[in-house]
């Protein structure tokens, strides 16, 4: 998997690569002939007193290093890029490939996982490149001249290399395997503490006003134990590497000198030869080394590349359509049509065979108990997830063949819970309308029931605005949330329960603005609160995933029982009527 990912993501930069490749091979060719000259330097120059020829050949050494030094560089240099490119391109890739997934999706994998995915998981693979392309490259190209020039040497001298390379390949390859799996629960670990303290962050007011500090410190001490341990049990492997590789490096030059000296003592061998012989060890040494530190790091870059592959292959269960509808003749007109939807797993649908229409000018209203199906019906209007029976129309066309930008513009949701973006209130009631005036946003703050507490913020619609709108109240986030659906001004309005955290006077001071804002709009509402839906057009009554009920407050009243407890949980029969 980590292969065909490099593959597909390295493409781009074959070029690049190209170039690497080339001073790479330079580099090490350079690296590789020093110790030859080195070898001629001291045979013939510096034992026969030549100083002429140690000059000269010293020019030539410098400038061989020279070459060495600047091909690195650019080795690194082009390296480096082309790693940080790749990271980029990985990244988007997930982000594009998250941003196109249903709610379906986003909960398979859960947020921490997600987030560790396109962060951590991407940053193994990318040191991985860079890695490869700085030191990869050049160390088998080392090892097999290093072994070429040895040979070229003293052949019975080399034997000492039969027994080292393998026995440093058999090392490493046993110790790569083991930490394999490792790595896995390491990522999967990683993903445990990023989502125990994503819950911690979140729900920090929950935890304080159930003082349960102790038993979420609890919680994260054990996420935390659990990753160190398997970090440890991976060190622990990492550095058996470094203390293998190093006492074959001393023993096998241990060999070569005590053999050498043989040879030297019996005229097979020079001097130079030997020097040269030790530094073609060294330098094969080297690259087994650098390929030492390519292995421990090749485990968990493919298990990320792993993990990144099946966010990259996973497809959406909401498709864009093949041949998008981009113009609907019934402009505002929605209909659910024998709609039912199960989630994946579930032994029992959410929705049975729902029927639904709501038409411009009116407000249909949908109410029920907790876990009726409501707020899945709605997220069922702008594709959050696609039925599993029958079929969502607006304006006469099946929700699945609209264009996405038509069904943006068509429909606004204000979902259950508002979510607010880091930035400004500006920014974010802007969010659906980019070119939106500040006397529109200002319109929509007013028709929200928002523009009293915009105004005393300190810098008005600049006031700046944390991540999820936590500088702000429960109740002052919905009617931000409400007004930006307002800027955006789609044919469309779905309210999933929006008016929850408002008081009864700002509720009704609300609903009465909005009725004449949306007078020539669809508008559905979800609520469990009765006094937000009993002037409704049309009420639907949800029973456990079924319609039990449609009509208006006083028909219902009269003649559905379920619809009538509802109401009679909140409200006195006088209030009722």
């Amino acid at each position: 998997m980590l292969i065909r990912l490099l593959r597909t993501f390295l493409r781009p930069h074959r070029q690049a690569i190209t170039v690497l490749v080339a001073l790479q091979l330079l580099q090490t060719g350079a690296t590789l002939y020093l110790p030859t000259l080195n070898a001629d330097i001291i045979d013939n120059g510096v034992i026969t007193g030549d100083t002429g020829y140690i000059l000269t050949f010293g020019a030539l050494m410098t400038g061989i290093s020279v070459v060495q030094v600047v091909c690195s560089i650019g080795a690194v240099y082009y390296g480096a890029r082309t790693a940080a490119a790749l990271g980029r391109d990985v990244r988007a890739a997930v982000f594009d490939r998250v941003q196109s997934f249903s709610a379906r999706e986003v909960a398979h994998f859960g947020a921490p996982s997600l987030i560790t995915r396109t962060t951590n998981d991407v940053q193994q693979v990318q040191t991985l490149v860079l890695m490869a392309f700085t030191l990869m490259v050049s160390a088998p190209i080392m090892c097999v001249g290093g072994v070429v020039l040895a040979l070229s040497l003293d052949v019975p001298l080399s034997a000492v290399l039969l027994a080292v390379v393998p026995v440093l390949g058999v090392s490493v390859s046993l110790i790569v395997r083991r930490m394999r799996p490792l790595f896995r629960t390491l990522q999967e670990r990683l993903d445990t503490v990023n989502r125990v303290l994503r819950e911690q962050i979140t729900g920090n007011r929950v935890i304080r006003a159930f003082v349960k500090d102790g038993y979420e410190a609890g919680r994260f001490r054990l996420a935390n134990a659990e990753l160190t341990d398997v970090s440890l049990a991976t060190g622990r492997l990492m550095a058996l590497m470094f203390p293998i590789v190093m006492t074959v490096v001393n023993v096998s030059s241990i060999a070569v000198v005590w053999f050498g000296a043989h040879r030297i003592d019996a005229g097979a061998m020079q001097i130079g030869a030997l020097t040269a012989f030790l530094a073609y060890l060294m330098q094969i040494v080297m690259a087994v080394m650098m390929a030492t530190f390519m292995f421990m790091m090749v485990p968990r870059a493919e298990v990320c590349a792993e993990r990144i592959a099946e966010v990259l292959t996973t497809e959406s269960s909401v498709v864009p359509p093949a041949a998008p509808v981009r113009e609907t003749a019934r402009r505002g007109h929605l209909e659910v049509r024998d709609v039912g939807f199960r989630y994946p797993g579930a032994e029992q649908p959410v929705l049975y065979g729902v029927d639904l229409v709501a038409r411009p000018g009116e407000t249909t209203a949908v109410i029920g108990s907790t876990g009726s199906g409501k707020s899945t019906l709605l997220g069922l209007v702008p594709r959050l997830f696609d039925v599993t029976g029958g079929e969502v129309l607006v304006g006469g066309v099946d929700v699945r063949e609209l264009d996405p930008a038509l069904m943006a513009r068509t429909v606004g949701l204000v979902p259950q819970k508002p979510y607010l973006f880091s930035g400004t209130v500006a920014t974010n009631l802007r969010y659906g309308n980019p070119g939106a005036s500040d006397e529109e946003l200002w319109r929509a703050l007013e028709v929200a029931q928002a523009a009293d507490f915009v105004r005393e913020l300190d810098g008005g619609l600049e006031a700046p605005v944390s991540q999820g709108g936590t500088n702000v109240s429960g109740g002052q986030r919905q009617r931000l949330a409400i007004a930006r659906t307002l800027v955006q001004r789609p044919e469309i309005y779905l309210f999933d329960d929006s008016f929850s955290a408002l008081d009864y006077a700002t509720d009704a001071a609300l609903r009465g603005a909005l009725a004449l804002e949306t007078a020539e709009s669809t508008v559905v509402i979800v609520a469990q609160r009765v006094s937000t839906i009993r002037d409704a057009d049309r009420i639907v009554v949800l029973d456990e995933g079924r319609v039990v009920g449609t009509g208006r407050h006083h028909e219902l009243m009269d003649g559905n029982e379920t619809y009538r407890e509802i109401v009679l949980s909140q409200l006195t029969e006088a209030e009722a009527v």
